[in-house]
């Protein structure tokens, strides 16, 4: 516990240091994604497609705020090819899907239209005082579209990181539990988000198990260092503490 403790300052620092996902911008100051997602990797899809649409959204809504209508449009509609693209690429790499996914998805979808259509309309009109209403409902739109696509995107990457634990629960090959404890060290490192997913997801109690099996003892300076990454939000402490009465009880 003491290896733990230590392990854990150092990766807190090493978390708030942490940077994005590589963006590049073109000429145009639009969004690309470098070098795109690769292929069959359902994580870094998510990922890469995820912090593109974050940062469109909100960039939209500082064109929004500065009534350029134009740039609001061409962004909106952009937006739904990066969303379509994402649930596209998605559902063929898992290929299988939820019922809340499907809802999910098809709210996202409906919004991306809702936002591309109201806009285009709003490059039609010159009345101020229409235009102003206006305004707010694309606010409004762009407000709910953002909720949509946060609850699709936590699902989807809760998904994942249940694969994930579920390996490490499951699996006494020592080259998967590398491959599995490593992606799952990888994951911590996109953020505070990440990381109380997998706090939730089972991930403290998996990689604790880890810890105490001697066939394992070789995968104990990553699995400490990634229980350490987890343990830098609240959810993760907890968890751990939770795993610490059994441990004690027992």
């Amino acid at each position: 516990m003491e290896d733990l403790k230590l392990m854990t300052e150092c990766e807190c620092m090493c978390v708030l240091q942490a940077k994005p996902i590589s963006l590049e911008e073109d000429t145009q100051g639009d969004l690309i994604l470098a070098g795109g997602p690769g292929p069959g990797d359902p994580l870094q899809l998510l990922l890469k497609r995820g912090w593109v649409i974050s940062t469109e959204l909100r960039r939209i809504g500082q064109k929004l705020a500065q009534d350029r209508w134009a740039r609001v449009h061409s962004m909106s509609v952009r937006l739904t090819c990066h969303a379509r693209s994402m649930v596209s690429e998605y559902s063929t790499i898992s290929r299988t899907s939820s019922q809340e996914m499907g809802q999910a998805e098809k709210l996202l979808m409906e919004k991306c239209s809702e936002l591309s259509a109201v806009t285009q309309r709003c490059l039609q009109v010159e009345n101020e005082h229409v235009l102003k209403s206006m305004k707010a409902c694309v606010s409004e739109t762009l407000s709910m579209l953002g909720q949509h696509f946060g609850q699709l995107l936590e699902l989807a990457l809760t998904r994942e990181v249940q694969a994930l634990v579920r390996k490490i629960d499951t699996s006494d090959n020592i080259y998967i539990m590398e491959s599995t404890t490593g992606n799952l060290f990888s994951l911590t490192q996109e953020g505070a988000p990440l990381c109380r997913i997998i706090a939730k997801e089972g991930g403290v109690v998996a990689l604790f198990k880890v810890c105490r099996q001697d066939s394992f003892r070789c995968m104990y300076p990553q699995a400490l260092r990634t229980l350490a990454s987890i343990c830098c939000v609240e959810e993760g402490v907890h968890q751990l503490e939770k795993v610490k009465s059994v441990v004690s009880v027992g």
